[in-house]
């Protein structure tokens, strides 16, 4: 009764443990390399069993225990060599030949105990010797099932093999007390059974929770490092996934670096709404992650800038790869029957050319990806050595030019703007200038794209139009004062606020204040841009289109705007491709101005021809060195005083 409801048990544990549940088959290998640890406890063990095998079949004298002992110690040395020569993280083992391995030998040594203590009752060996057999061959099979309760199959089946030898000599004696033992034996078994049971289950359970944690911790770790919106990289994950590829660059390989920026981005988002702005970011991600090659790391690095690395094999395979990464982004795209276009300019560094870390890369590529954009964006450009240079002088000048403005270095020139027929002064336009105490007088060329690129144009702005209004209030009253604006000091926040307290603090009435834009700054149909012009004009500032004919030339803009002037370029007027198509458009542009009570000015007039000749294509006013060059405001307030004198009156009629 007590072997049957030993078996049953054995049979119901092996069943359960036969079964392969999902976490079974994760934590398997880590099971199975529990086997191998601790080698020397093992040894240990094995050592003990062949010395006191050796002796019982020493003090009994029975060959075949001879020959047991024998075989027990070969077993023994070869699981010694087993555990010295195979290591359970050999990627070359899998977990079932590892397994196998250590149950073959496992198996052979309990079964050669467990006989060998089995022949000692049988050939009725002293009772010391049988003790020390049967103790031994049980010591162990209840040591190893602690030890390997890992892989329970195998903790069970070193103590079955090793007890139920001892059992079948107990009943084969057949007295009470060997009977008795043999039940006990038995018992022992299935106690031990639920015990390894209870063991495994425990630490199946830990290794099971460990790993769970671990997963949970690298899928926030992966969370941590993925931008929501587009499934790519975050900055976090970017410098991770930079630091790995860096490490081990392939042989014979460049590392190109490719950084996008969406341009005029900002539109959908202010125009249709962030929810339609993260779709299209959405979509650039999945066209970028078509367009990518086979092992390419792409990010989303912030808004909408987009970073892509990847091994290339020569320059001009990197140039070929820009080209079709640009193409497939930039397609127009169509969201809530909404066709879009998306432009976007690239900037590309390769390592070890451009950079010899990440961070010199990355430089390297924010440097290309910005003359990319000022070269008329829409397009690629390669690192070159040379922006570097040019970034450091632009950042000289934008750190000597803010200190300037503190330092009252620059100064205001005033240039008339003359009336063709009656040859007076009707306004002068403000122009700034710097003269550097080392370097001596800089150009506005130098340095006004570097405080636009910068936005220390906002500032410099500003002080120029209250420096020129301080001015301007001596003039006489028909005389107004023309002031440039950049783009980006119209979309400044409180511009038009600023321009009105400048006007107030000196006293100039705003309708002698003309403030001049350039064409470019309708390229954006800004909403903020026609508030602005509509609040000063409503306060009674005055408007001119400068530069006309030299970018986009919206008449609708010329329409939708209350402009009092048109500036022709100087290009129609003094440059090399002056000639009969020039005159015609300027002719048409006078005519348009004309019809339209606009004053057109002429600009870059220097010869005494150029001024007749746009007199009579219906230009009213005109301006260049021919009448004065910018002047500083005393000789502003001469040249008025001169024109105005009784003799300059005389002149002038």
């Amino acid at each position: 009764m007590a072997m049957s409801y030993a078996i049953r048990r054995l049979r119901l544990i092996g069943r359960k443990f036969g079964r392969r549940d999902p976490l079974d088959e994760r934590v398997r290998r880590t099971l199975v390399q529990s086997l191998y640890t601790q080698p020397v406890s093992m040894a240990i063990g094995l050592l003990v069993g062949v010395v006191s095998s050796g002796i019982a079949a020493l003090v009994t004298g029975v060959v075949i225990l001879d020959y047991a002992c024998v075989i027990l110690a070969m077993i023994a040395a070869g699981r010694v060599w087993l555990s010295v020569s195979v290591s359970p993280d050999d990627p070359r083992f899998s977990t079932h030949n590892l397994e196998r391995l250590y149950a073959l030998g496992a198996v052979s040594y309990a079964l050669t105990l467990g006989l060998f203590a089995a022949l000692a009752i049988v050939f009725e060996s002293p009772p010391g010797v049988q003790a020390l057999t049967l103790v031994n061959a049980i010591a162990y099979g209840v040591g190893v099932c602690a030890r390997n309760a890992g892989r329970p199959a195998i903790a069970l089946g070193q103590l079955s093999v090793s007890a139920l030898p001892l059992t079948a000599a107990g009943l084969w004696v057949g007295t009470i007390a060997h009977v008795s033992l043999a039940i006990s034996i038995l018992l022992l078994v299935g106690a031990m059974a639920s015990i390894v049971q209870h063991l495994f289950a425990t630490l199946r359970g830990a290794i099971g929770a460990a790993e769970t944690s671990a997963q949970l911790a690298e899928k926030m770790q992966l969370l941590a490092r993925t931008d929501v919106v587009t499934g790519l990289f975050n900055r976090a994950g970017l410098n991770h996934a930079m630091g790995e590829k860096l490490l081990v660059p392939p042989k014979g390989k460049l590392l190109a670096l490719f950084w996008l920026d969406l341009d005029r981005f900002k539109e959908v988002n202010d125009i249709l709404g962030h929810p339609v702005g993260d779709r299209v970011l959405a979509e650039v991600a999945r066209r970028l992650r078509e367009s990518a090659p086979e092992g390419a790391t792409m990010a989303r690095f912030g808004g909408d800038e987009f970073i892509m690395f990847c091994h290339v094999a020569s320059r001009p395979e990197c140039e070929r790869l820009a080209g079709r990464v640009l193409d497939h982004v930039t397609r127009p795209l169509r969201i809530d029957d909404e066709r879009l276009e998306v432009p976007c300019s690239m900037g590309i560094a390769i390592l070890p050319e451009d950079g010899a870390d990440a961070d010199s890369l990355m430089q390297a590529a924010d440097l290309a990806l910005y003359h990319a954009k000022i070269g008329g964006k829409n397009h690629s450009r390669f690192f070159e050595h040379s922006m570097s240079r040019n970034l450091m002088r632009r950042r000289e000048i934008e750190a000597e030019l803010r200190a300037a403005i503190q330092r009252d270095e620059l100064s205001i020139f005033f240039q008339p703007i003359v009336d063709l027929e009656s040859g007076r002064i009707r306004t002068f336009e403000a122009l700034v200038r710097w003269f550097h105490p080392e370097k001596g007088e800089l150009k506005p060329d130098e340095f006004i794209p570097v405080a636009e690129e910068t936005g220390v144009i906002v500032t410099l702005g500003n002080w120029i139009t209250a420096q020129a209004a301080r001015t301007a209030v001596h003039w006489p009253d028909d005389v107004t004062l023309a002031v440039n604006l950049s783009p980006l000091q119209i979309k400044a926040p409180g511009a038009a606020l600023g321009i009105l307290s400048a006007l107030r603090e000196a006293g100039l009435d705003p309708s002698r204040l003309e403030l001049e834009v350039t064409e470019r700054l309708f390229l954006d149909d800004d909403q903020a841009t026609a508030n602005f012009i509509n609040e000063l004009s409503g306060a009674g500032v005055q408007f001119a289109l400068d530069d006309f004919g030299t970018g986009y030339s919206s008449l609708g803009s010329i329409n939708k705007f209350p402009f009092s002037k048109i500036k022709v370029d100087r290009s129609f007027v003094s440059g090399p491709n002056v000639g009969r198509k020039s005159e015609a458009i300027i002719r048409a542009v006078a005519e348009m101005g004309a019809r339209l009570d606009m004053e057109i000015v002429a600009e870059g007039l220097e010869t005494v021809d150029q001024v007749r000749a746009v007199r009579a294509s219906g230009c009213t006013l005109g301006q260049g060195y021919y009448f004065s060059r910018a002047v500083p405001d005393y000789l502003a307030a001469m040249l008025l005083a001169q024109e105005r004198s009784p003799v300059g009156m005389r002149a002038s009629g």
